[in-house]
């Protein structure tokens, strides 16, 4: 920071800076890089102390994750409250180029707070000039930043996922904003770390009318003393430094494996699989526990294919169910949340005297697209949940409501089901015979050799049709494996 900075919002107004409100993801390009996109705007913080202007902002030593995020930062004119976001852009002042830095390194003891990683001194850099709102449209208005005179950062209010607006008319429900304070609009993908001797540049611009602009917000890094040694100190993990960097390349780390996905082709490839099939080969790999026993398809002929999501039920307790049990409890998030072609595993502890699904739940979860449900509990309303036409599977019927023994206490948790292991995302395989838990990283060679032993045993099947003896045949020796390959080998 440098030692006279300049506070241009100061400036403007004859006095201090109010509160600084920053967004926390609010451009499509930002969300992407992320691999999640919200559905409504949530904010954090600021010290108006960490306002400066262009100039230096240090790096401690012990640091290393000192981030820069270049941002279209607006300054309210005129005290709003209550207001519409037809009403917002009136109550904007002035509209100038931000850098939302922040020391990624003390984040952990934040606890989502950002008060010391975004707080510090200088880390809320503006200028370095104010633009004229009502000059401004604000659904046209560019952001550029460059690091050492390369563009990192190249975007608009084009590409935000909320209106300036609509940020405006958000906060203003529950607080004043008040001339002076600063509402810093969010990022778009290409924020990353900072090195001392680094500069870094922040442009905000018309796109209508380029000339009308902020000028380059440049900011240079410089080392500077540790901090002091009470409280918790700088710590940084390789999520933080991906966080910080952008991507795991780019903080020089292995890239973290893709997350699997259950294509339709392996949804298809698996739904002409036997469970019984399946079972074996993973017994093969080790892990012989993986069927949900005790349960059975409530109508016969029933198959599913999909990836799990999860619901745990808890024991009743009469406060845990004054708590947990009424309302939109997670047994009805479970059933709300779940999407297309997911299974709802529920862990009720094999308990068969309460029903842990009805007909009405049933048919939202086949509403949204869901592949199942499967519970080590009973289902209630049997002959209603099997009109719904949804794949279920369960321990028994049974007329009573859940709160009888049951409290629903949480979602998209490890659980156990049917005395075998379930986690989010694994992938579920049910026929008459069961179900069975497939770890995703282990569904790929289970398809391929499962195909392969089903293809066996067709020529297995013929030859003992044909009258030969088992002995040697089922499974294969080597002479039989070598006549069936010459009969797979002759097939269309």
């Amino acid at each position: 920071m440098t030692t006279t900075p300049t506070d241009v919002i100061s400036e403007a107004l004859g006095h201090r800076a109010g509160k600084v409100i920053a967004v926390h993801l609010s451009y499509a390009s930002r969300a992407a890089q992320r691999g999640r996109t919200p559905t409504e705007a949530s904010y954090f913080l600021k010290a108006s102390s960490s306002i400066t202007g262009p100039g230096t902002v240090t790096r401690p030593e012990g640091t290393e994750l000192l981030v820069f995020e270049g941002e279209i930062a607006l300054v309210i004119g005129t005290a709003a409250r209550n207001v519409t976001e037809e009403q917002a852009w009136s109550h904007v002042g002035w509209v100038t180029a931000g850098n939302d830095m922040g020391l990624l390194d003390l984040r952990a003891a934040d606890k989502g707070s950002n008060t010391r990683s975004k707080s510090g001194d200088g880390m809320t850099a503006l200028g370095p000039v104010l633009l004229d709102a009502s000059r401004l449209d604000p659904t046209r208005i560019g952001l550029r930043t460059r690091v050492d005179g390369n563009t990192v950062q190249d975007d608009s209010t084009v590409g935000m996922l909320f209106s300036l607006g609509y940020f405006i008319a958000d906060l203003s429900r529950v607080m004043t904003l008040e001339p002076g304070d600063v509402i810093l609009t969010g990022t778009p993908a290409g924020s990353s770390v900072m090195k001392p001797g680094q500069s870094v540049s922040v442009e905000v611009y018309s796109l209508d009318e380029p000339t009308l602009t902020t000028g380059e917000l440049t900011t240079t890094v410089v080392a500077g003393p540790a901090l002091g040694p009470t409280g918790s100190q700088p710590a940084a993990d390789d999520t933080q430094r991906i966080d910080a960097w952008g991507s795991a390349e780019a903080a020089g780390l292995e890239p973290a494996p893709a997350p699997f996905v259950l294509t339709e082709d392996l949804r298809e490839r698996l739904g002409r699989l036997a469970v019984s099939t399946i079972s074996s080969q993973l017994r093969r790999r080790g892990y012989p526990g993986t069927s949900i026993d005790g349960v059975h398809p409530l109508v016969p002929g029933s198959r599913m294919v999909g990836t799990a999501r999860t619901l745990r039920y808890i024991a009743y307790r009469p406060d845990l169910f004054t708590t947990h049990g009424g309302g939109y409890n997670a047994q009805k998030r479970a059933v709300d949340a779940i999407g297309e072609g997911e299974i709802l595993v529920m862990e009720a502890r094999g308990i068969p005297t309460a029903g842990t699904l009805g007909d009405v739940l049933a048919l939202r979860a086949k509403v949204r697209g869901a592949t199942g449900i499967i519970t080590d509990g009973a289902v209630r309303d049997a002959a209603a949940v099997a009109e719904v036409g949804l794949p279920v599977m369960c321990a028994c019927a049974h007329p009573s409501v859940l709160g009888r023994v049951h409290v629903p206490w949480e979602t998209d948790v490890t659980i156990t089901c049917g005395g075998t292991a379930v986690q989010p995302g694994d992938v579920i395989v049910a026929d008459d015979d069961g179900a069975v838990v497939i770890p995703p990283s282990l569904v790929i060679e289970v398809i391929e050799s499962s195909e392969q032993q089903e293809h066996e045993e067709v020529f297995i099947a013929e030859m003992v049709a044909a009258g030969h003896p088992v002995d040697g045949l089922f499974p294969l020796n080597a002479h039989w494996r070598e006549r069936y390959e010459t009969w797979r080998d002759n097939q269309d």
